[in-house]
């Protein structure tokens, strides 16, 4: 049977991509930095190991003919050789749709897709747009006051359910036809901030209030080095959310039907299967 290794396992989109590879009768082995807190299901082959110690990942590629990768820049080019070296054959990245334009090094796609381009292996980009999970980070303001705080009340974005990103992932790593191909897509809507605030009120039950801040605000409130949010971050949020206030800078969800043979799920879908985590 064929073994894949999810690295990122308990993340987002990991989580997803192991309950479609279950589904899908795949034998998973996952890759969590604790594996006692992992919290997946008993069919899953759970290892220790972090990508930012690369050294400590060779276990789990014993064996291994798949690989999702979880972008993490600084040890790309080191994992994808030492799985090369394990034999394995075929890797799907975890990318963004914005990869191209990462010149500046702001996402750390660019290294991670440079390095399974240069591998010799299979490999498939999967780069989706805006995460709609990104929404959860509002969760305790809504809790504790139906409010959301931030800039740019008209920037628009096409929310991406993460199950969604998981699927094209999936579809990848076990179907044959996908080596070479970097796949771009989003939900299937434009919505500005308000838009989307108004339908995860929806969602709940409630209405939500939308906390419009100026930029400076934003940096005031959004700083947080200890969590890897500082002033190059912040800058670099607030030129993308305020250079799409004309539309979102991902259209289309071309990509996303071909391989999955559906529409990408709707922003409203998203919330309403996350409603718990704001009431």
């Amino acid at each position: 049977m064929t073994t894949v290794l999810v690295t990122g396992a308990t993340g987002r989109v990991g989580r997803e991509v192991v309950a479609a590879l279950l589904r899908a009768g795949v034998s998973v082995r996952a890759l969590t930095r604790r594996p006692g807190a992992a919290g997946l299901p008993d069919q899953v082959e759970v290892v220790a190991g972090d990508l930012e110690r690369p050294a400590s990942v060779a276990r789990a590629l014993e064996g291994v003919e798949r690989l999702y990768l979880f972008p993490v820049p600084d040890s790309a080019e080191e994992v994808v050789a030492m799985a090369k070296r394990a034999g394995v054959r075929r890797i799907v990245v975890l990318s963004g749709a914005l990869a191209d334009e990462d010149a500046g090094g702001d996402t750390g796609y660019a290294p991670v897709e440079a390095a399974v381009r240069a591998s010799g292996l299979e490999w498939t980009l999967v780069r989706p747009g805006e995460f709609a999970a990104n929404w959860l980070d509002y969760a305790p303001d809504v809790r504790a006051r139906r409010q959301v705080r931030r800039p740019f009340a008209e920037a628009v974005s096409r929310p991406t359910h993460e199950a969604d990103v998981a699927a094209v992932a999936v579809a990848a790593l076990l179907e044959d036809g996908h080596a070479g191909c970097a796949y771009t897509f989003a939900g299937p809507q434009d919505l500005t901030v308000a838009q989307q605030v108004r339908i995860i009120g929806e969602a709940i039950g409630e209405p939500v209030e939308l906390v419009e801040l100026t930029p400076e605000q934003a940096r005031q409130e959004w700083y947080d080095p200890g969590q890897g949010v500082d002033h190059a971050v912040i800058d670099w949020l607030l030129d993308l959310y305020g250079s799409s206030t004309g539309g979102s800078p991902v259209t289309g969800a071309g990509d996303f039907e071909r391989v999955v043979g559906r529409p990408p799920r709707t922003f409203a879908q998203w919330a309403s299967d996350h409603a718990a985590d704001f009431r």
